[in-house]
């Protein structure tokens, strides 16, 4: 696109990658009015939020694979519903199973089956669970809100420390109390402190270490935990399957982006960010295209969009330094199946397979499957969160044939023995994991795909392959995420603003990080 008038910018704003942040970061620019262009390496929208088809006629959401945590504000705000998204299933069920024992259901508003296992537990898991909202409401606008500045003395960052400070107050003292002791806390300690049930224990520690380098006996792992129900509070708690896969909900979003008069390029991989006059100034794509704009905001990780797109000699050395360390090496892998029947789980109604089942038996199961990461290895023994989105979805696979779709930890990116010589291996243990609790389900499979950290990096451009694009922990969130001086969305060059899952609040499908993004950068030009 020619420039419109002499020195004048293509376009107001330029967001490189079209993942589900930068598609709700473009589609809130445009409704502001700006002049908007997303540009978008891969062939479709989305970045890890896709439908793909791994195998002929099986279709599959290919790194993020559950509509969760994206508030009922943003798909209101952006029309989603009526540009095409749908939802296959609502209020996804968790069940967790066991190869050594039944199964059990995850409800703390429905113990029953719990009763029959241990009536302590049955009569805590509500108290526990409230106690808990408790705490995460009170945490809440910190995920929604862009994080204050440190250092600055301004009404703003003022306004935001006293609300964060009064919701917390409200709690009362004895929350406020829990909520202090719990925080930096370990997750085994809380849960050793509340229940008795291994397989109970096991299902709520896998969401406090879900995508994460942590074990249940690392310190601060409760943070995650309060960190995902707090995401959950307005409006997104349920799991949902959208039709047709998470591509379907990027669709959706690249529809808002179009209908606000924003415009979308596909396949134009951005090779560096232009820099003038010390400000962001456009990008210049792989193919030599420059496209000038008034400001840049980036959806890749931090580690790409400052060492590599950007270029250290713009940045201050310590910020490159902090930049450099920035933990971000995945340690999550995805397995999809192609099977030729509806999987059997041992104790597990086939309406069970429309939500998810985890395979984290006790705490000490997830810590044993951890320590192998520490050391360069896969677990020989992984926990696992297993969803059949064909059991919602028929149009993901061909008549009477299914997809069984697995989130499987710990496969850490750097693998001592290498991905290359051990993805067999790796495949072949979680199918002989899933095969113990779903007996024949080895025999039913037809195709299988494996992506490892380093495929996630290359094929949705994540540096380390982590889907945070930064590991989600005490010192690496909030008003330091993803480090100090590029903490509100804005980058320490003018210009450059960040709106991806390496800012705050972080990963999950959430749209926050867009959203705050394009808000911050409306305040500034105001």
């Amino acid at each position: 696109m020619a420039a419109t008038a002499a020195g004048a910018p293509d376009y107001d704003c330029i967001v490189i990658g079209g993942g589900h942040n930068g598609l709700v970061c473009a589609a809130y620019l445009a409704r502001s009015g700006r002049s908007v262009l997303v540009l978008e390496a891969a062939g479709q929208v989305g970045g890890a939020a896709v439908t793909s088809e791994f195998a002929p006629g099986f279709k599959v959401s290919a790194c993020a694979h559950l509509l969760h945590l994206m508030p009922s504000s943003i798909i209101g705000d952006l029309g989603l519903a009526n540009r095409g998204l749908q939802l296959a299933a609502t209020g996804m069920p968790t069940t967790a199973i066991d190869p050594h024992g039944p199964p059990l259901a995850i409800d703390p508003d429905n113990p029953a089956a719990l009763a029959a296992r241990s009536g302590a537990d049955a009569a805590a898991f509500p108290a526990y669970h409230a106690r808990l909202r408790r705490l995460a409401e009170a945490l809440h606008p910190v995920l929604d809100t862009m994080p204050p500045r440190l250092g600055t003395d301004s009404w703003q960052a003022r306004l935001s420390w006293l609300r964060l400070g009064w919701r917390i107050r409200r709690l009362g003292r004895r929350d406020m109390r829990e909520l202090l002791r719990i925080g930096g806390m370990c997750v085994q300690d809380l849960l050793d402190e509340h229940f008795e049930t291994p397989l109970l224990k096991g299902a709520l520690a896998f969401d406090a270490v879900l995508g994460t380098c942590a074990g249940p006996r690392s310190p601060g792992s409760v943070f995650p935990l309060l960190y995902r129900m707090a995401a959950e509070v307005q409006g997104g708690g349920a799991l949902a399957q959208p039709v047709g896969g998470l591509g379907a909900l990027s669709d959706a979003l690249a529809r808002a982006v179009l209908a606000a008069g924003g415009a979308i390029r596909t396949a134009s991989a951005v090779q560096r960010i232009l820099v003038r006059g010390d400000r962001a100034a456009g990008v210049v794509l792989a193919s030599g295209e420059q496209i000038s704009a008034a400001s840049v905001i980036s959806n890749a990780d931090p580690k790409t969009t400052f060492l590599q797109l950007l270029g250290a000699e713009h940045l201050d050395t310590r910020f490159v330094r902090r930049i450099a360390h920035l933990r971000a090496r995945g340690v999550t892998a995805k397995l999809h199946l192609a099977l030729d029947r509806l999987p059997a789980f041992t104790g597990l109604s086939q309406s069970a397979l429309v939500g998810r089942l985890l395979l984290a038996p006790s705490l000490d199961y997830i810590e044993r499957a951890f320590n192998h990461a520490k050391y360069a290895e896969f677990s020989p023994a992984p926990i696992v969160e297993i969803t059949v989105p064909t059991a919602s979805d028929v149009s993901l696979a061909p008549a009477g044939k299914h997809v069984l779709s697995a989130v499987v930890q710990f496969a850490p990116y750097r693998l001592a023995a290498g991905w290359q010589q051990q993805r067999a291996r790796f495949t072949e243990l979680v199918i002989d994991a899933l095969e113990r609790c779903a007996p024949g389900l080895r025999a039913s499979v037809s195709a299988s795909e494996l992506l490892t950290p380093p495929d996630i990096e290359q094929q949705f451009r994540i540096s380390g392959g982590h889907w945070h694009h930064a590991e989600l922990a005490l010192d690496q969130f909030f008003i330091v995420r993803p480090v100090p001086g590029a903490a509100q969305y804005r980058a320490p060059l003018d210009g450059l603003y960040l709106c991806g899952a390496g800012s705050h609040p972080g990963g999950g499908v959430m749209g926050i990080a867009g959203r705050n993004a394009a808000l911050a950068l409306m305040r500034e030009a105001a």
